[in-house]
C-alpha cells in the first residue's frame, strides 16, 4: 500500500452495497471508519437493493451532486401477477377482482408492451413508498403513517429495457417473504434497464404489470452501473450486512443490520479514487494554467469553452482547483467557478 493512499483525505468510493441495509449505514460506516465527517452518496439504493454506491469523502462530497445526475443501469426480477403496497416483495399483496391471470401471456407480449410503452422519454408517477420529500417529509414516513400520498408524475427517460429471462412460477414454488397469487399464475421476469437519474425501478415493474393487466411488483434489484462507474470495476470494494443488537432509550432489545468492510481505514483509502481521478470519473475536465488557478480561487472567471460542468485542473501537478460552469452563452468562451476546492 503507497503512502499516498494511506493520506489520502479526498476521494470517490464505489462500494457494492450489500442487501439489507440502508445507503445511510454504508455512509455512516466510512465515516467511522475514516475518522472523518464530510461523507455522502450519490444515489440512494432501497434496503433491498444492491449494487453500485457512489460514496465521496472530504472534498470530493462536492462532486456528488455532478454524479446524482448520470445515467444508470440496473439489473432486476419483476414478478408478474400481483402487485404490492410498496411496489416490491417486502409490501402487501393488493387483492383485485377478477384475479389477474399470467397463463396467456408471453414474452413477445410483454416486449411488445414494454416498446409501445417504456421506451424513451416517458411520465413516471414515483412508488408512493420512495424517499421523495413532501413538505420535508420523506413520502415513504408519510405512507406507514398512513397519509394518503399522491406524488406528481415526471419525466425520465428509458434508452434500453431488455428481457433477460422469462420464468412461469406457481405460487407454491415463490420465494419466503414474497407476494404470491391465489391462482397460481405468475411470471418473473429478469430485466436490464438503462435509464436516466430519478427513474425507479420498482414504478417500472408497477406499472408493466398494470399495462398488461396482471400487476406486477420487484422481487430484486441490483444497481450496475452509475455514469462511468460500474460494479465490475477493480477498484470496486464490497460491504456485507451484518446484524447488531442494542437496547434502546426504552430498554427494548432492538436488532438491525449495519454495514461493514472487511479491511482497515488505509485499506478502503487504497480502493478510493484521488481527486483528479474522480473529478474525471465525474465530468468533463480540462487543465489549466498556475495563473488561471489563482483566478478561480480568487472567485474570477477564466477563458474556456465548455458548455457542462467541468473539472478544472493544474496540468503540471494534478490539483484539482475547481467545477466550472458556462458563465452566459456558451459560444462566448467564458467558464465561472462555481465550486472551488481548498490548496492541497
Amino acid at each position: 500500500m503507497s503512502a499516498e493512499s494511506s493520506q489520502l483525505g479526498s476521494g470517490l468510493l464505489v462500494i457494492d452495497k450489500p442487501r439489507g441495509v440502508t445507503s445511510h449505514d454504508v455512509v455512516a460506516a466510512v465515516r467511522s471508519m475514516l475518522h472523518i465527517k464530510r461523507v455522502g452518496h450519490a444515489g440512494t439504493l432501497d434496503p433491498m437493493a444492491t449494487g453500485v454506491l457512489i460514496v465521496g469523502f472530504g472534498h470530493a462530497t462536492r462532486l456528488l451532486n455532478v454524479i446524482v445526475g448520470h445515467d444508470k443501469t440496473y439489473e432486476a426480477t419483476i414478478r408478474l401477477g400481483v402487485a404490492t403496497t410498496t411496489d416490491d416483495a417486502e409490501g402487501e399483496p393488493i387483492a383485485s377482482d377478477p384475479l389477474p391471470d399470467c397463463a396467456s401471456i408471453d414474452q413477445a407480449a410483454i416486449e411488445q408492451v414494454i416498446r409501445e410503452h417504456f421506451i424513451g422519454v416517458i411520465d413516471q408517477v414515483p412508488s408512493t413508498y420512495s424517499a421523495i420529500k413532501i413538505d420535508g417529509k420523506r413520502a415513504y414516513d408519510l405512507a406507514r403513517q398512513g397519509v394518503d400520498v399522491e406524488l406528481k408524475a415526471r419525466s425520465i427517460t428509458v434508452s434500453a429495457f431488455d428481457i433477460l429471462a422469462m420464468r412461469r412460477v406457481p405460487s407454491a414454488a415463490a420465494q419466503p417473504g414474497t407476494a404470491t397469487a391465489p391462482h397460481g399464475n405468475l411470471i418473473d421476469l429478469d430485466v436490464r434497464v438503462t435509464c436516466s437519474a430519478g427513474t425507479y425501478i420498482r414504478a417500472l415493474g408497477r406499472d408493466l404489470g398494470r399495462e398488461l393487466g396482471v400487476g406486477g411488483h420487484l422481487t430484486a434489484l441490483r444497481r450496475t452501473r452509475i455514469g462511468n462507474c460500474d460494479v465490475a470495476a477493480p477498484n470496486v470494494i464490497a460491504a456485507r450486512a451484518v446484524a447488531r443488537s442494542y437496547t434502546d432509550r426504552e430498554g427494548h432489545e432492538v436488532t438491525r443490520n449495519k454495514a461493514v468492510f472487511d479491511c482497515d481505514a488505509d485499506g478502503l483509502r487504497s480502493h478510493a479514487m484521488p481527486m483528479l481521478e474522480a473529478a474525471k470519473a465525474a465530468m468533463p475536465s480540462i487543465a489549466i494554467t498556475q495563473a488561471q488557478a489563482r483566478d478561480l480561487r480568487f472567485g474570477r472567471r477564466i477563458a474556456a469553452h465548455i458548455d457542462a460542468p467541468t473539472a478544472a485542473y493544474v496540468q503540471a501537478s494534478g490539483e484539482v482547483i475547481a467545477i466550472l460552469e458556462p458563465a452566459g452563452d456558451t459560444d462566448a468562451g467564458i467558464a465561472k467557478p462555481v465550486a472551488v476546492f481548498p490548496a492541497d
